[in-house]
């Protein structure tokens, strides 16, 4: 059995459940599929999300499975310990302090590609890192 979200031509969404994939195909090629709410009969599939079982098995994301995973945990770590969390004004704050503007430290956060990509192109210092901030770890 397959569940289908539907939505007829007059905006209608609801949802049904079929044999299989082939038999809405099937069944709706010869107009048997309609509109819970008004009847009609032009009813297209609509977009969903699909339904994914948990896989309860599965290790926690923090718990490091192999050396590189480790290795990543540990320049996350090192960078949120020894540097200021900026947020999005990464470029903003880098630039400031590149021309002098306030003092310079460590900082960390998040940039557009165009503002990163200016930031290079002005000769600042600045390279990407292999994670998302600003979760801390525990």
């Amino acid at each position: 059995m397959i569940r289908y979200a539907l939505r007829c031509d007059k905006g209608h969404d609801f949802d049904s459940w079929f044999r299989s994939a082939a038999g809405f195909d099937t069944l709706s090629a010869e107009g048997q599929v309609s509109c819970s709410i008004c009847g009609s009969t032009e009813v297209a599939k609509a977009p969903m999300a699909p339904a994914i079982p948990r896989d309860e098995s599965a290790r926690p994301l923090d718990n490091p499975a192999s050396a590189l995973e480790q290795a990543m945990r540990e320049l996350r770590r090192h960078v949120e310990e020894n540097s200021d969390y900026v947020g999005e004004s990464f470029a903003t704050t880098a630039r400031a302090m590149h021309e002098g503007k306030i003092p310079e430290r460590s900082i960390h956060g998040e940039a557009r590609p165009d503002e990163a990509r200016q930031l290079i192109e002005d000769g600042i210092p600045v390279a990407p890192l292999p994670f998302r901030a600003p979760r801390k770890l525990s």
